[in-house]
């Protein structure tokens, strides 16, 4: 075989599997869509990250090779999607400038030799070594790897675009090989990182020995809800000091929030008697035509008829039994499934195989983008041979693997089990329709397909079922009116006064959505509108939105609070300082009261408060039982100076405060656990807490810079 053709039977496969790596480790998603202005000038930086900045062209290119990727295996690009794709990609970029200045820093790097035994070495990365092991031998052919990755090589260096495997060289030479670089890159720095973390023998048997401590108290609780909230106050002033003493724990992004009106502009139940009468002037001639997808496409369904069976058990919609019990031309409705009003014709029915396992050889007469690469007599030439190669007595899986221009060629053609629907359905009715053990060579729009069927298993029922449907949405009038009431609101309120004071004039119910963040596309409890959030950061405090059409709703919007990144006012971290600042003033008046305790029943005398026992706390654990998280009195109940003592100082924990009395600290035989054994899992699991946790540090140090928010 020349080795052109290898490139052909080899480099497709590989390349794919060596991009594959980018979603290995830290390396993921997030994308960029759309141009804008930034700081009032043309810029084509969407951010930065210790001053090196992220250029649009380069973030947008990774951003449709990610969605390229996604759609080639079969997922919907949709708002959600696209904004995780986004994130992943900003992610990558963020990633790969902070680990590039510690690999620098470190002097870690990946030589050529290593590369090279990462691509045809004994140290081979998996995928190529799937891709160049003989299937029945089990032998990585190390020579054919090379020989095809130096191809490659020609072919790229030589710049010809116009040679039909230049852009698969391209993306191994500028994709795969980087990728596999940056995978070795960080192994070598988890690894460093993981030899760095050592639990010594003592130290694993003091941590053993402390975990297996028990202890028994008596004590008594004063809950702080024995005081009334609102005998207390706390002033800004108090909620500011607490801040600047903790700025690491209130830290925040730039965000905003929005009050906001809705108006309704769902189908009203006219609309929707209006859509089923639609619907039901078609029953007729539905249930009458002997073409049903010519009708369901001439009649602009909003399902698309599918030329197929689908097993009963794998058959899921409403009403499933009465539309099964049908005959054949029987029509069944109209029901209503996900917001459309819906008919059901049952076309034939048959017993089919759930699953079947097939393996195939194929002749591609087009390449990865859908572009001619073979005519039609010379595939079919190709194809006939390689029958004929196999009838003759050539094994199936020997002919796949030299022969084939499909990725299962490695498994000597073997597509494993699929159901109903998952190939083509010129692949997909041969499978199901034929028998285990049949042969037949079968075109699809890949080329030619030479197709055995292995295997067929869980026959039953099947059905092939036309679906008529009718989306139940607003008629123009209704969306009309709702736009009508939206636009006067908007009008009417063009500051926050005028928007509250019309809002309880007009009796609308005031929402909020809070804490938005410049890159949202979604707003929780309404749904997606990139252009409201948009809006929200281009204006102003107190600003009022025109409508903004948000699902089956208008949304008038008003911004509400503009949060800057760096700390916490006082008046946003209210909310949670309060209640600890509220607490330490409610320990402090438990206290006094308390004085220096003479016994836990002078305490409970004090407190009107109850004396409680509770056995077996643990050294491991800071729970109570009936009590809660409260690592303090844990921690005090093993403090063996307080054995004999009648009771303790006073200790403000965390839902009130505690005077206990330790009764005594023993400890409970641990039998099972073999001391090495227990070394080597907690120096297993510190080194797994260490490499989760050193990107993220990593990127927190790091001065990032995010104008992704200005290009859409």
């Amino acid at each position: 075989m020349s080795i052109i053709q290898q490139i052909r039977d080899k480099a497709a496969w590989l390349v794919f599997g060596l991009i594959a790596l980018s979603l290995v480790g830290f390396l993921l998603m997030d994308a960029f869509v759309g141009r804008s202005r930034l700081f009032g000038g043309s810029s084509n930086v969407v951010g930065s990250v210790d001053g090196e900045k992220i250029d649009y062209v380069k973030f947008q290119k990774q951003v449709t090779e990610r969605e390229d990727q996604y759609k080639a295996q079969g997922y919907p690009i949709n708002d959600m999607m696209q904004q995780n794709i986004r994130e992943g990609v900003w992610k990558d970029f963020v990633d790969e400038v902070v680990m590039s200045k510690v690999y620098n820093q470190l002097g870690i790097a990946v030589s050529d030799k290593e590369m090279n035994d990462m691509l045809v070495g004994a140290n081979a990365i998996p995928d190529i070594k799937r891709s160049f092991t003989d299937p029945q031998t089990g032998i990585f052919d190390a020579q054919a790897a090379a020989s095809t990755i130096n191809q490659l090589r020609t072919i790229y260096k030589s710049n010809r675009k116009t040679d039909k495997n230049y852009e698969q060289a391209q993306r191994f030479f500028e994709e795969g090989i980087p990728q596999i670089e940056k995978a070795r890159l960080r192994e070598k720095y988890l690894a460093l990182l993981s030899s760095s973390i050592y639990i010594p023998k003592w130290m694993a048997e003091k941590m053993n020995s402390d975990n297996s401590q028990v202890s028994s108290i008596n004590y008594v609780n004063t809950p702080y809800g024995s005081i009334p909230d609102s005998t207390i106050k706390v002033s800004d002033d108090e909620i500011r000091n607490y801040v600047d003493r903790h700025k690491d724990l209130y830290k925040q992004e730039e965000s905003r929030s929005m009050a906001y009106v809705t108006f309704n502009a769902a189908p009203t139940s006219g609309d929707s008697a209006a859509i089923l009468q639609q619907l039901m002037s078609l029953e007729k001639d539905f249930r009458a035509t002997t073409d049903p997808a010519a009708f369901i496409a001439r009649s602009n369904s909003e399902l698309a008829y599918f030329d197929g069976y689908v097993s009963k058990s794998k058959l899921q919609v409403p009403n499933k039994d009465s539309i099964t019990m049908l005959p054949d031309g029987g029509v069944f409705g109209p029901y209503i499934d996900n917001g459309s009003y819906i008919l059901a014709k049952m076309i034939d029915k048959k017993t089919m195989p759930d699953s079947v396992r097939a393996r195939h050889i194929l002749v591609s007469m087009v390449d990865q983008k859908g572009q001619p690469t073979l005519d039609d007599s010379t595939a079919k030439n190709k194809i006939d041979s390689i029958k004929h190669l196999i009838d003759k007595g050539e094994r199936f899986d020997t002919v796949a693997t030299r022969l084939s221009d499909d990725g299962s060629r490695t498994k000597g053609g073997d597509l494993g089990y699929f159901t109903q629907g998952q190939m083509v359905k010129e692949f997909n009715d041969f499978c199901f329709n034929g028998k285990t053990g049949e042969k037949k060579i079968v075109k699809t729009q890949f080329g030619y397909h030479y197709i055995e069927i292995t295997d067929q298993k869980k026959f039953e029922p099947a059905y092939k079922i036309a679906y008529l449907a009718r989306r139940i949405d607003a008629s123009p009038e209704t969306d009309q009116t709702a736009a009508g009431l939206a636009n006067q609101f908007a009008g009417e309120s063009r500051n926050q006064k005028a928007f509250d004071d019309n809002l309880q004039k007009k009796s609308l119910q005031k929402l909020l959505a809070v804490d938005l963040l410049p890159t949202d596309f979604s707003i929780q409890g309404l749904g997606a509108n990139r252009q409201l959030i948009r809006w929200l950061f281009e204006g102003g405090l107190g600003d009022v939105s025109e409508p903004y059409n948000v699902g089956d709703k208008y949304v008038v919007a008003m911004c509400t609070e503009i949060n800057h990144k760096g700390t916490m006012s006082a008046a946003k971290a209210r909310s949670t300082v309060e209640p600890i600042l509220r607490n330490q003033k409610k320990a402090d008046q438990i206290m006094r009261k308390i004085g220096t305790p003479a016994s836990l029943e002078a305490v409970a005398s004090a407190t009107n408060q109850q004396v409680q026992k509770s056995d077996s706390l643990s050294f491991s654990s800071p729970y109570i039982p009936n009590v809660g998280q409260e690592a303090k009195v844990t921690g005090s109940a093993f403090n063996r100076q307080l054995i004999g003592k009648t009771a303790s100082y006073p200790i403000p924990g965390n839902g009130g405060v505690f005077v206990i009395r330790v009764n005594n600290i023993g400890a409970k035989a641990n039998y099972d656990t073999d001391p090495e054994q227990f070394r080597k899992s907690q120096q297993i699991m510190q080194q797994n807490m260490l490499q989760r946790s050193v990107t993220e540090a990593l990127r927190n140090s790091a001065t990032i810079q995010d104008y992704r928010s200005k290009f859409f």
